[in-house]
């Protein structure tokens, strides 16, 4: 499929989640538009100038009335909830975890006040930026997500697994955990000792993923704004690409998640 062909099909299924919404009479893109690009840039993995200049020189016959790159985002930003449209069901199973992005060199701290990032470990080593809570089904699938600066713990994001607590059944490793008189975790999270519930690995390939292929392990956003919005149509576009094909599982019942193939 070429790049081309990727693109139309893409604002197609776009298009399919976002029938009912419609375009503001002053607005100059309709909404499916402005969540294709979206997705468009969070799958490019590049900055905005970056990512304006290809979508500008490569398909601007495709996006006629594309606006100026700085209103652009702020679009992008405006209408960070349309994103929540391509977010999957819960299942009676979940797995949570989280994810650190790197905004900033550690050198670099302090020579802005406006800096969102702050210094916390992710795997095992200090980053200076932020760190993002990622909520998967049974399937790999994304049903819900938050983010910090990267100095919080893990069980900061209690609440978002909280959210579930009728619905589905969240494991987590022991970072999560919270002792009862901080106020004790919620019924629904299952905390798992190391070596055990070897499927909790799941979220790690989609962690994999989001890395390889949107390349989210390095980011320039300076603005929590920019960067939620951001991370909603990164998540998006995973859920989206994923199951591009149907989820079908091999004969062992494994679905193989994958979406190297619409790399960018």
């Amino acid at each position: 499929m070429s790049t081309l062909d990727f693109i139309t099909e893409l604002f197609c299924r776009v298009d399919d989640q976002m029938r009912d919404l419609p375009r503001h009479s002053q607005a100059k893109l309709y909404p499916s538009e402005v969540v294709t690009l979206a997705i468009l840039c969070a799958l490019k993995g590049v900055g905005q100038r970056a990512f304006y200049r290809w979508i500008e020189r490569d398909y601007l016959h495709l996006f006629p009335s594309l606006p100026e790159r700085t209103r652009l985002f702020r679009l992008f930003a405006a209408h960070r909830a349309w994103s929540e449209r391509f977010l999957a069901e819960p299942t009676v199973l979940g797995i949570a975890d989280t994810y650190g992005i790197e905004l900033a060199q550690p050198i670099r701290q302090g020579r802005s006040p406006r800096q969102i990032g702050r210094f916390g470990k992710s795997n095992k080593r200090w980053i200076m930026g932020s760190k993002m809570c990622v909520v998967v089904n049974q399937l790999g699938l994304c049903v819900g997500w938050d983010c910090a600066s990267a100095n919080v713990k893990d069980n900061h994001f209690r609440p978002l697994i909280a959210e579930y607590e009728q619905q589905m059944v969240v494991f987590v490793d022991s970072a999560f955990h919270t002792k009862p008189k901080k106020g004790g975790d919620p019924a629904n999270m299952k905390v798992c000792a190391a070596g055990t519930w070897n499927g909790r690995m799941l979220i790690e390939r989609v962690f994999s993923m989001l890395t390889t292929v949107c390349h989210l392990k390095h980011l320039t956003e300076r603005a929590w704004a920019y960067l939620r919005a951001r991370l909603a149509f990164t998540l998006a576009a995973y859920n989206m690409l994923v199951a591009w094909h149907g989820l079908q599982p091999d004969h062992t019942g494994l679905v193989h998640l994958s979406i190297a193939h619409f790399s960018l």
